[in-house]
């Protein structure tokens, strides 16, 4: 009898697995297979879009004087050395000056002589006026006299000249700062010779007040249509990578700079360096600020470069919908205004060309559809949209989700 019972409940057992069995692939068997993502979307929406313009530049002072020498000579005293602060007038080297004394001595002496010879020739001259009167001596003797009064005249203003030169030699042997300022760069030594020959060289630079500095940059032709006076900037500099600096722009300058076909032009732009962070010759990367809007309709920049692939097309080709997506694409050409039939585009603005883009959103179905807009202000996270079909919460493709053996990338 226990063995029949036993029995009896093991035939339940079976009987009860295999029902919940039947009911767990009937169940599996009636939930609908969820097709996994296969592209990444961003809605559309309004907010702010800030447009810049970038360039690297280097920072200098804003006025930046080169001390040369006009005469040559061996430094002897030498007065001033890196980051020195120096006032106008200051001394900063003195050249040898036995060279120089000596031409003024030797002025000096070439002064005296020409004078002796002006006291002689005014006698001469003075006998020979009353020679001729008693008629002992001819008038052309008088006249030579005269010549020769006027020669030591000459030689007088002469050596004079060549004196005041020697003087101006020696004072020009002590270089003196012009202005109050920094001295930033020294390439002479104690006991170095200046030769200056041909050209001035340069033994000292100054900036004048490193207070205020300025960036000298260069900025692509694309770019300069949108430049403007005043225009605001930031910029950071590798030396201080957690800190932007502020700056605005003082002057576009028209000399284009071309090198191997490529047209840049020179801007600056005022920088306050109060507490004298900012070093002469450090890079900065620039942000000028050249437009903003509030409140407009934008997509990510990032739909602007999202393209089907070969494989999706090919998919789109075998669907049902190809004649929906035609329509969708009809619908947002016509928004935007089409040409006539017979327009060729030839002659339409390169606006109207160049600023409008196809980008793609997804259908009730998940599928991507073709739609053309028009664009506005545009930096590398937002762009603006001026034209086209697209409402505020509509789904925009950015990029593709690749398949992969490890799962969903």
């Amino acid at each position: 009898m226990a063995l029949f019972t036993k029995k009896k409940i093991a035939l339940a057992v079976g009987v009860i697995a295999i029902g919940a069995a039947a009911l767990a692939f009937y169940t599996k068997s009636q939930t609908p297979v969820v097709e996994a993502p296969r592209f990444r979307v961003a809605a559309v929406d309004t907010g702010t879009i800030t447009q810049t313009v970038t360039a690297t530049g280097t920072i200098n002072p804003v006025a930046l004087i080169n001390i040369g020498s006009q005469v040559s000579g061996t430094v002897n005293v030498l007065k001033a050395d890196f980051n020195d602060r120096v006032k106008k007038g200051q001394i900063l080297l003195t050249l040898d000056p036995t060279i120089f004394n000596a031409q003024i001595r030797q002025g000096e002496a070439q002064l005296a002589s020409a004078r002796a010879s002006l006291r002689l020739a005014q006698a001469t001259h003075q006998r020979n006026q009353t020679l001729v009167t008693q008629s002992f001596i001819s008038p052309l003797a008088l006249d030579q006299s005269k010549r020769e009064v006027d020669v030591a005249q000459a030689n007088i203003q002469l050596t004079q000249a060549q004196l005041a030169r020697a003087q101006a030699d020696l004072n020009n042997s002590v270089i003196r700062s012009p202005i109050d300022g920094v001295i930033i760069k020294r390439t002479v030594d104690l006991g170095q010779t200046v030769a200056a020959s041909f050209t001035t060289p340069t033994l000292f630079q100054i900036a004048q007040d490193l207070t205020k500095m300025q960036i000298d940059t260069s900025v692509s032709e694309a770019d300069v249509g949108a430049l403007k006076d005043g225009q605001q900037a930031r910029f950071v500099v590798d030396a201080y990578p957690d800190r932007e600096f502020e700056a605005r722009m003082r002057q576009f300058r028209l000399a284009a700079n071309v090198v191997q076909n490529v047209v840049t032009y020179n801007v600056v732009l005022d920088v306050d360096n109060q507490d004298e962070l900012l070093k002469p010759g450090m890079t900065a990367q620039v942000r000028l600020l050249v437009g903003n809007r509030e409140n407009v309709l934008r997509i990510p920049t990032a739909a602007l470069r999202f393209r089907l692939s070969d494989e999706e097309l090919e998919r789109q080709a075998k669907s049902a919908k190809v004649a929906k997506a035609g329509a969708t694409s009809a619908t947002a050409n016509e928004a935007l205004d089409a040409p006539p039939p017979d327009d060729d585009a030839a002659f339409r603005t390169k606006a109207d060309l160049t600023r409008t883009f196809k980008i793609y959103t997804l259908d009730a179905s998940n599928q991507p559809q073709p739609m053309d807009i028009r664009i506005g202000l545009s930096n590398f996270r937002y762009t603006e949209v001026v034209g086209g079909a697209l409402k505020k919460g509509d789904k925009v493709v950015t990029r593709a989700i690749a398949d992969n053996k490890d799962g969903v990338r």
